[in-house]
């Protein structure tokens, strides 16, 4: 199933007429402002084996872990350069839809057949286990409270009718356990935010943090979920840095090949965060349009560059230096946050990029640089899309690897033989305009 390009006015009416193949009954929850559309809930036992194993998975180099005021550190961070979280949500699934409960799974078994796990690097990687979900409190910091509530109830829905469609032009879809697991995936972006926090305080070269993750997070609106996302991962944390660290001025890179649109309305206005997205032209959702620069407050701090189709590794590199570090320079961040989406890869269904294996290895190494020379080395990383399995889990492998400060292995995975000419022409007009319109 395919992203639609359907903007979030058109929503409500695209919904039926978008799942109509499969609908078996439609049902509306009061007071909560969602629609509801019920599918048939298939799982295989293949599903169901898989889900068994990563709900009673323990691993020997984990840590229990949580901020200060909500649980505590089980072991010291100090001697870490990597901590991750894992999210599955492996209840969170509808079969054939791409944005699947393979996707986490699939880049954990990828790290471990890559020995970059703590069972192969002792403490040097370490991944956070049994930290508390988010609050009702810190999801509410970013959407509204009446689309919370009407989640929550319609997972009494999905448990008598199977498969809730909340939002059409994904479609974003919803099981009795997508609440829950949405409050846990967003709980694993905080604990990894405690977690570098802390460790910076003691040390000038903290770890970095990757929250792998799912339902993914940039496109949920304020109101409401959109194009596979149900909270806003990213934006939750950016808030709980805030609000609990007293990180005030917070950088938010986003270089997943579709427009973090959900990120970039809730900070429209905010002089705080900054809200830098990369994505390619015209795809989904259709937003983050080269001159949308933010309102009010915050005028100037969302930079959107939509990239033409073809574009690769020589075109995100320039991005990277022309755009991305003089913003950063300029906005004096106290953290960096990375919605890091891997479906630029040229490998993947969804969009036409050409990013490589070794294009993430180069962002990963360059932002942990930037977050070091700018804001103490306090930067964590959120899974947001990628849904070829095999080109997201190496890619993110090789983000690993370049926190470690170790080589890219990129060229065992990426074939340059499939790679064409990049549209530089393109490119480079759309970099000097978004440089003119921010004076860069």
């Amino acid at each position: 199933m395919e992203l639609q390009t359907l903007r979030p006015s058109s929503l409500a009416g695209s919904v039926f007429s978008l799942m109509k193949h499969h609908v078996c009954k439609r049902k509306s929850c009061n007071q909560s402002g969602i629609d509801f559309t019920f599918l048939r809930h298939r799982r295989s036992g293949k599903h169901s084996a898989l889900k068994r194993k990563y709900l009673t998975k323990s691993n020997g180099g984990s840590v229990s872990c949580s901020f200060i005021e909500r649980n505590t550190q089980d072991v010291r961070l100090s001697d870490a350069r990597v901590i991750y979280s894992v999210a599955p949500a492996m209840g969170h699934n509808q079969e054939s839809h791409p944005e699947s409960h393979f996707r986490v799974p699939a880049i954990v078994t990828a790290l471990e057949e890559m020995e970059l796990t703590s069972k192969f690097r002792g403490s040097e990687i370490i991944e956070l286990q049994n930290f508390n979900p988010a609050t009702v409190d810190d999801i509410a910091s970013i959407h509204a409270r009446a689309y919370v509530s009407g989640l929550e109830k319609a997972m009494d829905w999905a448990s008598q009718r199977g498969i809730v469609v909340i939002e059409g032009s994904g479609p974003t879809y919803a099981t009795a356990t997508t609440f829950q697991e949405s409050l846990i995936a967003a709980g694993a972006g905080i604990a990894l935010i405690d977690s570098v926090v802390s460790t910076s305080k003691s040390s000038v070269d903290p770890p970095m943090g990757f929250a792998l993750i799912r339902p993914p997070g940039h496109h949920a609106i304020p109101k409401g979920p959109m194009g596979f996302c149900v909270f806003g991962n990213v934006a939750i944390a950016a808030r709980y840095a805030q609000r609990v660290h007293g990180l005030k001025r917070v950088f938010i890179i986003d270089f997943d090949v579709h427009h973090g649109n959900g990120t970039n309305d809730a900070f429209y206005d905010d002089a705080d965060i900054f809200f830098l997205s990369t994505h390619q032209d015209g795809s989904y959702p259709g937003t983050g349009k080269i001159d949308e620069a933010g309102h009010g407050d915050g005028e100037g701090t969302t930079l959107n560059l939509p990239l033409p189709g073809g574009s690769g590794d020589v075109a995100m590199r320039t991005v990277f230096d022309e755009v991305i570090v003089p913003c950063a320079q300029r906005f004096k961040p106290d953290i960096i946050l990375v919605s890091a989406g891997y479906d630029g890869h040229i490998l993947d269904p969804l969009a036409s990029l050409q990013f490589t294996t070794g294009t993430y290895y180069m962002l990963a190494a360059n932002i942990k640089q930037l977050a070091k020379e700018l804001c103490g080395g306090r930067c964590v990383f959120f899974l947001e899309g990628g849904y070829n399995l095999k080109s997201l889990s190496y890619s993110v492998a090789d983000s690993f690897r370049a926190f470690l400060g170790e080589s890219s292995v990129a060229s065992k995975f990426d074939n340059p033989a499939i790679l064409f000419e990049e549209p530089t022409a393109k490119v480079k007009q759309a970099i000097q305009r978004v440089k003119h319109i921010h004076s860069l």
